[in-house]
Formats: C-alpha cells, structure tokens, sequence
C-alpha cells in the first residue's frame, strides 16, 4: 500500500483509502465536483473528483473505503489527488489498522502502566473511584480505542490513553517535587482530566463531535461524570470531591481556553500546567512530523502554540 505520508507530486497513485469526509460543490463556472477527505494512518490527503458523473466514477459515501486511480498534485502548498476513477472497496482489500491512525505506543502496555499508578493510591475512596471507571472491562476497551481530539493533539487512536498517561505521569514528577501537593488528588484528577472525550468525541473512523460534545464539552461532561460517581461511594469526603471535580473544571487553567472555571487550588495549577506541557509539546511534535527530519526551514504560523515554529537544529 502507497501510504499518504510516501506520495509525491506527480506520482500516479491506484490503491484505497478511507474517504473521511465527502463534500459536493460547484466551480467558479457553476460546475459540479466532489471534495473528499481521504484517509490512512499517516495522514489525510484532499482529493478532487472534477468529473462525478463520468463513468469512471462508481457511487460511495463518506467512511467507505475506497479505490482510486488517480494522480498527485499541489494545491496552496498541499497535497491534493487528483482522481479520475473510483470505486467501493470490496471486504477483503483492505486492512483497516492501515486507516486510522495510531498511538505508537502499545494501548495494552500503556493502559497496564496506568494501572499500576493506580495501585499506589493510598486514599481508599480515591482508589475506589478509579477503579469503579478503569477497572471496568467496557471502560477499558473505549479508553484504549478513543483519540483525546477531532485535530488538535492526540487525535488517533490510543491518543486518549496516551496523552492521560503522559500527563499523570508529569503530575507524579511534580507531586515529588512539590511535597505540599496532595498525590491522590493530583494524580486522581489527571487520570480523570479527560475522560469526557468518550463521550465528547465519536469513535474512530467518525471521531467527531457528538450532541453532547457540541451542547457541554468534555470538561462539563466529566465532570459531571465523576462528581456523580463520588457521590455515590459511602465514605467519599465532601470536601475532596469538591476538590477534585474542581481541578477537572480547571484543567484548561483560563477561561478564555474553556475551563469554567480558574484554578484555586496547588493541585488544579500543576494539573493544568501538567495537561499544557504535553498538549503543546505533541502539537509540535505533530506539525514536525509533516516535513522531512533535517528539514529546518520555518514551518509557519502555528494557531494552537501561537507562534512561528522550525525544527531544532
């Protein structure tokens, strides 16, 4: 398979992809052409049917995968296909590990690693909470398959996982090196940071915005979620779980990012903080990833690290 990341400028390209998304349109001379998101687990690709009704072209739909000829060219400094025909692909084909795009780290080892920080909890009502939502066999599954993002960071499969691993794990170092933190509470919260995304984001190959994702957000939702968890466990300090569905409504640590509220409490500024590094950090790693490793030239204006960015010499 000829993967989007390996195409060039020019090559002619017959193999499947995924059509993320389709879109129907006219030209500046009022003629009807068909825009398709094409997708495999290195990348996206814009592609162009010109000619959709010629018989070349057979009827499919966005999240069919699909089998194109056609040819590369550039448009505004990006890779587009041109396509001149395509078809269904038929079961058997296709792979479908090649189209989504992965952590490229294992979901089994990470997820283990997870638990095992788990198992360090000395509070007994915290532990009991973790485990009522990561000890769950369904819970896991979701959690090891979701991305933590439609775009932005983390925004494949196993990403959820991935970025809540690397941001427990950021709080672990700053609950070493601030003894004033409270451990359970901070690392609590950052294995909880996020998990309104299940229910935010659709699972892959849709990984969109869901009803509840558009009305209330992840922060809300998991909030919600874990406020009414605590609840329900005899025992649970009142206090600590105002405390702790605080440091999740605070995550994003501004309002103007999303979190509604500011972080007032130690444990709220080193999640939030703990959250931002590896957002940020992935994001660049991300952008980097799309142009050639000794590639130094400036990449751009970034919007999410608001700022011009280039590979370190």
């Amino acid at each position: 398979m000829k993967f989007i990341s390996d195409l060039r400028v020019g090559e002619v390209v017959n193999d499947i992809y995924l059509v993320r998304k389709k879109t129907v349109a006219l030209t500046k001379a009022g003629k009807t052409y068909e825009s398709l998101d094409l997708q495999d687990k290195t990348g996206n690709c814009d592609g162009k049917i010109w000619e959709p009704d010629s018989m070349g072209i057979d009827d499919y739909d966005a999240l069919d995968y699909v089998f194109i000829s056609g040819e590369v060219s550039e448009f505004q400094g990006k890779k587009q296909m041109n396509i001149k025909r395509l078809r269904k692909a038929k079961e058997g084909e296709y792979n479908p590990a090649d189209y989504l795009p992965c952590s490229d780290y294992s979901v089994d080892e990470m997820y283990d690693e997870l638990m095992q920080i788990i198992n360090t909890i000395k509070a007994p009502y915290m532990k009991t909470l973790l485990l009522q939502f990561f000890g769950d066999k369904e819970f896991e599954k979701r959690f090891k398959f979701h991305s933590a993002a439609k775009a932005v960071h983390h925004g494949f499969v196993g990403g959820l996982l991935e970025h809540t691993l690397s941001v427990t794990k950021n709080c672990e170092f700053f609950a070493q090196r601030y003894p004033m933190l409270d451990r359970d509470l901070l690392l609590t919260a950052a294995m909880f940071h996020d998990v309104g995304k299940l229910d935010e984001l659709s699972p892959y190959p849709q990984n969109d915005y869901t009803d509840d994702g558009q009305l209330l957000g992840h922060i809300m939702i998991g909030a919600m979620k874990v406020e009414n968890a605590a609840v329900a466990i005899e025992g649970f300090p009142e206090i600590k779980r105002r405390e702790l569905v605080h440091c999740i409504l605070a995550h994003h640590g501004e309002l103007e990012y999303g979190s509604p509220k500011k972080p007032a409490l130690a444990e709220a500024i080193a999640l939030s903080f703990a959250d931002n590094i590896d957002a940020k950090l992935e994001t660049m790693k991300e952008a980097l990833n799309q142009s050639e490793a000794n590639d130094l030239s400036w990449q751009g204006f970034n919007r999410m690290l608001d700022s011009n960015i280039r590979r370190t010499s």
